[in-house]
Formats: C-alpha cells, sequence, structure tokens
C-alpha cells in the first residue's frame, strides 16, 4: 500500500511538472502574440494603403488568440485538477514528517498555478486594451478618409486634426516599445533568479570558511614577528659584546 501510495504522489507530480512546463511554454509564445499584434497594427496604421490587408491580418491575430487563451485556459484547468488531487493524498497521509513534506511541495505547486493564472490573465487584458485601442483608432481613421473623400479639400482643420492623430499614435509607439523592454526585462530577471540563487549558496559556503582561513593567517603572522623579534634581539646582544670586546 504504501509502494502504490508513492507511486501515485510521484504520477501526480509528474503531471503537475509536465503541465506547468507546457504551460510556462504557452504563456511566453501567447505573451509575444500580444506584443507582435501591437507593432504590426502599428505599422499597419502608418500604411498608405487599402483596408483588406489589415483586416485580414487582424482577424488571423484575433483567432490565434482567442485559440491560444482557450488553450491555456485548459491546462490551467487540468492543472488545479491536478493540484487538488494532489491535497486530498496530503490529507490522507498517516505520518507527520511525510505529510509535512507533501504540504511543502504542494504550497509550491500551488504557487506556481498562482503566478501562471495571474500571468495569463494579464497579458490577455493587456492584448483586449490593445485590441480596443487599435478598433478606436481604426475607426478614426476611416472617419477621416471618408471626410477627405466627401469634402474633396484638404483644409487647414483637417491638417491639424491629422498631426494631432500622429502625435497620439506616436505617443502609443512609445508606451508599446517600452512595454517591450519591460517584458523583455522581466524574462531575463526570471532566468538570473536561479544563477543568482546558486551564486548565493556558494558565497554563504565561502564565507563559512573564511573565519578558519583568516586565523591560520594570524598565526602565521604572529609566528614570524616572534621569530624577526628573537632575531633583533640575538643580533642586538652580539652587537653589543663585540662593543664591548673591542674597547677593552
Amino acid at each position: 500500500m504504501a509502494a502504490g501510495s508513492s507511486n501515485y504522489w510521484e504520477d501526480l507530480r509528474k503531471q503537475a511538472r509536465q503541465l506547468e512546463n507546457e504551460l510556462d511554454l504557452k504563456l511566453v509564445s501567447f505573451s509575444k502574440l500580444c506584443t507582435s499584434y501591437s507593432h504590426s497594427n502599428s505599422r499597419e496604421g502608418r500604411r498608405d494603403s487599402s483596408d483588406t490587408t489589415p483586416l485580414l491580418n487582424g482577424s488571423s491575430q484575433d483567432h490565434m488568440f482567442e485559440t491560444m487563451a482557450v488553450e491555456i485556459e485548459q491546462l490551467l484547468t487540468k492543472l488545479t485538477g491536478v493540484n487538488d488531487k494532489m491535497a486530498e493524498y496530503s490529507s490522507t497521509a498517516g505520518v507527520t514528517s511525510i505529510n509535512a513534506a507533501l504540504m511543502h511541495t504542494l504550497q509550491r505547486h500551488r504557487d506556481i498555478l498562482q503566478d501562471y493564472t495571474h500571468e495569463f490573465h494579464k497579458t490577455k487584458a493587456n492584448f483586449q486594451a490593445i485590441r480596443e485601442r487599435e478598433d478606436l483608432l481604426g475607426s478614426v481613421r476611416k472617419d477621416i478618409e471618408s471626410y477627405k473623400t466627401g469634402s474633396g479639400v484638404n483644409n487647414r482643420r483637417t491638417e491639424l486634426f491629422l498631426k494631432e492623430h500622429e502625435h497620439l499614435r506616436s505617443s502609443d509607439r512609445l508606451i508599446e516599445e517600452t512595454i517591450s523592454i519591460a517584458m523583455a526585462t522581466k524574462e531575463n530577471m526570471t532566468s538570473q533568479r536561479g544563477l543568482l540563487k546558486s551564486i548565493q549558496s556558494r558565497m554563504n559556503t565561502l564565507a563559512n570558511r573564511f573565519p578558519a582561513v583568516n586565523s591560520l593567517i594570524q598565526r602565521i603572522n604572529l609566528r614570524k614577528r616572534r621569530d624577526s623579534l628573537i632575531l633583533g634581539s640575538v643580533i642586538g646582544i652580539c652587537t653589543i659584546l663585540l662593543l664591548l670586546y673591542a674597547f677593552h
């Protein structure tokens, strides 16, 4: 029974790790899709062409977004179910020490699930906000083109409106670039976190060894200082005896 229970727990852990790895890859791709959507729409906004290609690109990216969102939600649901099974198993474990270790492992998997869920909802909200902003700007752009076509004149008021619209587009591009840099920085910091932990443990090990090394160096210095004093005393006494012998 103990061996069977242990195998059941290990199977659950393997399932949780596999789902966590899949979620990590999906979330990275999801975040890149959000960034590419923003940049592609920015480039399309600067083109002076027909509306057919932008609409097709936006529709394709929207479909990819919906598909990936559904896949990530399914993975999160599966991972939640595995965590619930692990919680049920840990609550029925008989040995106190083993139960404590199981609870620690379960809490770590729950924290990972919570982080992935938070990151998914945040990226999804950012994507929807960008899409709504692009839809609004696209509507404004169509209104401008319709006005220009209908009036047939490029008066001063239209020029000012177009310049203001271009300023807004430039500000949006700067914000999007800043968001991209922040997301890249977050990925780099996440990848370096493990390396920093390893370096910290090594530094702690060296720090524990330094007191013994310092003590040895101090003993060597004291011995050198003592030998120097003895040698100086012998030389001084010999010099005094030679002087006394020379004057007598």
